[in-house]
């Protein structure tokens, strides 16, 4: 069975990808267990975090995550498929491409771009990096 990564930022390309793996006619349709991943950039101002502690910075990761993940549980949960979901920090594409290794995950389904502030390119930096970083093969989801 084949494990499937789908990066989520809670953009609607992102929850495409989602819908295409759950969907009963998608060639994903036999996926062993489904990965959801968002993944969020680190706070990199060292003024911000003099006035965070630890605690709250990680607060904020997984609060801010957890919205961008809501929208996907709900769309596997109609599904009925079985799926974990997890909130990292740190760069987007390598922490993409490295918990596809961890997690063993033979494909990686990712919405073609994000809510990155170019919206307008056919193919978003994100994914860009996610395919030449990447072991497996990336399921583009336009």
């Amino acid at each position: 069975m084949l494990n499937i990564l789908v990066p989520v930022d809670g953009s609607d390309n992102a929850l495409r990808a989602v819908r295409h793996v759950a969907s009963s006619e998608s060639t994903c349709r036999e996926a062993g267990e489904i990965f959801l991943l968002n993944v969020q950039p680190p706070v990199a101002s060292g003024v911000v975090r003099m006035f965070l502690s630890p605690s709250d910075l990680k607060g904020y990761y997984q609060e801010e995550g957890e919205k961008a993940l809501a929208a996907a549980r709900e769309v596997l949960e109609k599904a009925g498929g079985t799926f974990q979901a997890e909130v990292r920090v740190g760069e987007l594409g390598e922490t993409i491409a490295r918990y596809a290794r961890e997690k063993g995950c033979g494909l990686i389904a990712i919405g073609t771009r994000g809510l990155g502030a170019v919206g307008n390119l056919l193919l978003g930096s994100v994914a860009t990096k996610v395919i030449s970083l990447s072991d497996v093969p990336v399921l583009l989801v336009k």
